[in-house]
């Protein structure tokens, strides 16, 4: 039998971190897996409903999602936005076939009708399963008692752990199927690349349903048996105050932190000599502006690392052994090749599944940066075709340029997309929400840059419709991060 810490959740029981809503007690790990493990044990409608299926996670960042991550042992968890529309949410239950969503009690109305319900907003004491006749409250009292043995740095189990959909450049999100060994992978890498021990105290401000949250906030911490302190939304004067508090490592993109620093100058936040160490930027490109102030007003570099779902996340950082680089994605992550190839074609809205061979680029050249390692996902949900590949090579869509001294700079993006608020938004996928609606004729998406938020975002419509109707199409349809700024309406 393999080594149950080639598992996930058991990995993270194991590490002995805490993790709690920032204000409260943290939980053990271990006691919030062990209570996933009993809800399993103990409830034969949730094991019915997950019979031949996959879960879904719909929670807020919370440490309940230890839990639902622990009850969906043995198949793959789909991670779904809490900021995503119904019609978003049904799609993918229904293309990753779904049979139970675990959430909490103010997102269960967002479960697709027909889908088991798993409220978790008391655990881990108890839980609440509703099915389709009766709602039945599950009693976790004995998870106390879960031991795990194992070796800690054993390779993670080659099965689904996690799907998340993005890649939608041909106008229809895919779901990306992440390993328990991509996960571990790259977690353990965080825990190494970031120097995190038992004593670091993480704040968790990004949705664990994005693997930028998941993989640094929460599975990194907890594999080192440090303590995460999670926000359920994100509120810039108290990310502020927690920062001057005993938190040692923030994580965020650039409008997180053009937020906080706001927020620290007009409330006199005084960070020097505080106990934070590490402040990470990623998600989107990062201007130098604001990594220069970061630093001068809170006394800590803001280090800047790249990465994407496909590679669970992260492929480039600014190591904290290493000087900080700024204005570059920093060196290659622990386990992680990167190389500069020639930009595979992304002009008609997604390259082919094999891109074809090619050597890296000298230093100084601009291309398509390409990663390979035990992180990157093996592909996409029934087998669909999303990011092209060159060999083992996954290309990125993104472009760069390797400098002489091993970084990487971000020059500009190769896919039809773009980023709001560290969310990547494909302007295919809106377009065709859009088209559906009766009366467009045509519809085009464009971005419009907002230093605050990287981008804002641009319909223009064609057709006998009016800017209330489309407006009204799209809050129904799609996630807020891709509500449009601007409507333009052509006859």
């Amino acid at each position: 039998m393999s080594d149950p810490l080639a598992l996930l959740p058991l990995a993270l029981a194991a590490g002995g971190g805490r993790i709690g809503a920032a204000g409260s007690d943290p939980f053990d790990a271990q006691q919030l897996v062990a209570a996933g493990l009993t809800l399993l044990q103990r409830s034969a409608p949730l094991v019915r409903a997950l019979s031949g299926k996959r879960s879904a996670i719909l929670l807020p960042t919370s440490p309940q999602y230890l839990a639902a991550l622990a009850a969906s042992e043995g198949r793959g968890a789909v991670l779904v936005n809490p900021l995503a529309s119904p019609v978003e949410i049904e799609y993918q239950c229904r293309d990753a076939n779904v049979g139970a969503v675990f959430t909490v009690e103010s997102l269960a109305a967002r479960v697709p009708a027909g889908l088991t319900a798993v409220l978790l907003d008391d655990v881990p004491r108890t839980a609440r399963v509703v099915t389709a006749d009766r709602s039945r409250d599950v009693d976790l009292g004995s998870h106390h008692g879960l031991t795990i043995e194992g070796e800690a740095g054993v390779r993670g189990r080659d099965e689904e752990a996690v799907i998340v959909y993005t890649s939608a450049m041909r106008g229809v999100p895919l779901g990306a199927v992440l390993t328990h060994a991509n996960l571990l992978a790259n977690a353990r890498s965080t825990v190494d690349a970031m120097a995190q021990t038992a004593d670091d105290d993480v704040l968790a401000i990004l949705p664990f349903s994005h693997l930028f949250g998941l993989t640094v906030t929460c599975a990194a911490p907890l594999l080192s048996g440090a303590r995460v302190r999670t926000m359920d939304r994100f509120h810039p004067v108290r990310a502020a105050e927690l920062l001057a508090d005993g938190v040692t490592q923030i994580v965020g993109v650039p409008a997180v932190f053009h937020a906080m620093l706001g927020a620290i100058e007009r409330r006199g936040v005084d960070l020097r000599g505080s106990a934070l160490r590490v402040c990470i930027c990623g998600g989107a490109a990062l201007p130098r502006e604001l990594q220069d102030r970061w630093a001068d007003v809170t006394g800590v570099e803001l280090r800047q690392g790249y990465g994407l779902t496909e590679a669970a996340p992260v492929c480039l950082f600014n190591r904290i052994d290493r000087p900080n680089v700024r204005g570059t994605l920093g060196f290659p992550f622990p386990g992680v090749d990167v190389a500069i190839m020639p930009p595979a074609d992304y002009s008609a809205g997604a390259a082919r599944a094999d891109a074809g061979s090619a050597a890296p680029l000298a230093d100084g050249s601009p291309g398509e940066i390409c990663v390979r390692g035990e992180n990157v996902s093996r592909g996409y949900v029934g087998g669909a075709l999303g990011l092209p590949r060159r060999g083992e090579w996954l290309c990125t869509g993104d472009e760069g340029v390797r400098n002489a001294d091993g970084t990487v700079t971000f020059v500009g993006l190769l896919k039809p997309m773009f980023t709001r608020n560290g969310f990547n938004v494909y302007p295919r996928e809106i377009e065709r929400v859009v088209g559906a609606l009766p009366g467009v004729a045509h519809v085009e998406v464009s971005a419009i840059p907002e230093p605050a938020r990287e981008n804002d975002i641009r319909v223009r419509v064609r057709g006998s419709v009016t800017e209330a109707q489309v407006r009204e199409w799209c809050e129904s349809r799609v996630s807020a991060y891709k509500q449009p700024t601007v409507v333009e309406i052509a006859e």
